[in-house]
């Protein structure tokens, strides 16, 4: 008996995962995150189409519209993508995402986020990546996060909020740069220690 109950917990597990979205609309008093749509595209790329927000990323030329047609297309197929709302404005502030869920280590990715530089410093990143946490953590055991080695700034906001450095990843192409790649780490039970962010 006590094996037929491990199995329907198991299998209860596996039928949550495959009906949980991981593009909700999620909001607090601050913020919206609203699944991103092909209709995102011209109010997302006036954010992105700064040179300054791509200075320490590994793809510095995703101001570009060509670049960043490629960069919104695979943010769109991926299903998982936002774009952030400021409440207090209306104005769109940037774009996030979940990605590459790992159903053999319960685990899933926040990444490829950017917000327009005047939004830099005001705190805005803490708050998304805890209402992005809150929700996806009823769902998972952990959050990975990647980051070019370079962007020192992304880096410090991990820490800032509890992620651990776990793995250097290099996804250079043969000939091509050097693309290290560093993995932060928060995992729910450290989350719950640890309290809000």
């Amino acid at each position: 008996m006590e094996g037929l109950f491990i199995i329907l917990v198991y299998l209860t597990k596996e039928i949550l995962m495959m009906i949980i979205s991981i593009q909700p609309t999620l909001e607090n008093e601050q913020i919206k995150l609203i699944p991103l749509t092909n209709h995102d595209f011209e109010g997302l790329f006036h954010v992105a189409s700064d040179p300054e927000i791509w200075m320490q990323h590994p793809n510095r030329d995703r101001w570009k519209r060509e670049i960043f047609q490629t960069f919104f297309d695979d943010a769109i197929n991926g299903k998982g993508a936002f774009k952030i709302i400021d409440h207090s404005t209306g104005e769109i502030a940037g774009s996030t995402r979940f990605y590459d869920y790992n159903k053999e280590d319960n685990s899933i990715f926040i990444g490829y986020t950017f917000f327009a530089t005047k939004y830099w410093g005001t705190g805005i990143n803490p708050v998304v990546k805890k209402l992005m946490m809150d929700y996806i953590f009823q769902q998972v055991d952990k959050v990975y996060f990647h980051v070019g080695s370079t962007n020192l700034r992304s880096q410090i906001a991990l820490t800032k909020i509890g992620a651990k450095k776990v793995a250097e990843q290099d996804s250079s192409k043969p000939g091509g740069p050097l693309n290290l790649k560093f993995i932060y780490e928060i995992n729910k039970t450290e989350k719950q220690l640890r309290g809000p962010l």
